[in-house]
């Protein structure tokens, strides 16, 4: 699934190659990709307008139009958005098309067709795809390690199944919370209700350090980001932990472990990150 660091990317890709575009004709090939409204009334009151800029919520894009409404985008899991020419060769599932002025193509693609669409007009109140639940996103000045102890200090579950509670820090998924807790040196099955004041202050401090870090990994020139159709841009060469079970700690040499979170694959160092509750 696209998490921050990606989404962030996909929106520096695009942004600049759209801005100022009028949208000319609306193709949706699944309707239900179009959560909001009905397919039909998205395609008509789309067509005409033209495109403003981007924004980033979470792992939400949102393309602003001149009149101030905006198209809401979540990825979720296979979800790709590509700036095509028109004789492109589209992808297999291709649900949503958007011809613009200059010829070329916005094309949505998602193979699991978990990914949705919202149009919400101007001044319309957003209750329908769920960012107002978001919580603090990981570079507001708001994300203190007073925030993090008070959303999640009381909390029994483990701290990585915290890290992906999107109502409390928005953005980050299954592979940066394992390399947030991995650089913090905090176990990811430790319950957040047994962290102590300066386990919350590293995560603070760290949370948007490490998504810094892989959000500038993850540059991409537009030439190259259609070339690879929008899926070779990820950090993989860049990643510590995720992904890497059975191999040597990047720091200590000891062999990466596995286990099952909240049903998310966890990958981290026994050493680094010591079981709090097992003995030195």
């Amino acid at each position: 699934m696209p998490e921050l660091p990606e989404v962030e990317t996909i929106k520096r890709v695009l942004e600049p190659q759209i801005q100022g575009l009028t949208i000319m004709n609306v193709t949706v090939k699944r309707p239900e990709v179009v959560a909001y409204p009905f397919a039909d009334a998205f395609c008509r009151l789309l067509t005409g307008q033209t495109i403003s800029h981007m924004t980033r919520r979470g792992k939400f894009l949102s393309i602003v139009l001149d009149s101030e409404d905006r198209i809401l985008v979540h990825l979720r899991m296979t979800g790709c958005l590509l700036l095509t020419p028109k004789d492109f060769a589209a992808e297999k599932h291709t649900h949503i098309i958007l011809s613009l002025s200059n010829n070329m193509e916005l094309r949505f693609s998602d193979t699991r067709r978990f990914g949705r669409f919202w149009l919400l007009q101007k001044g319309e109140t957003d209750s329908y795809s769920g960012i107002a639940k978001l919580g603090a996103e990981p570079f507001d000045a708001a994300l203190t390690a007073q925030y993090l102890s008070s959303h999640l200090g009381s909390r029994k579950k483990t701290i990585k199944e915290c890290l992906l509670e999107q109502t409390t820090i928005a953005g980050i998924g299954n592979i940066y919370a394992d390399e947030i807790l991995f650089t913090a040196g905090i176990y990811p099955a430790r319950p957040a209700n047994s962290l102590e004041s300066a386990d919350w202050q590293r995560l603070a401090e760290l949370i948007p350090k490490r998504l810094t870090y892989f959000i500038e990994k993850n540059q991409i020139t537009a030439q190259d980001y259609l070339k690879t159709k929008g899926k070779d841009y990820r950090n993989t060469p860049f990643l510590q932990v995720y992904g890497h079970a059975g191999k040597p700690c990047p720091v200590c040499k000891e062999t990466l472990c596995r286990m099952v979170i909240g049903g998310r694959s966890s990958v981290y160092c026994p050493s680094c990150q010591h079981d709090f509750r097992a003995s030195p």
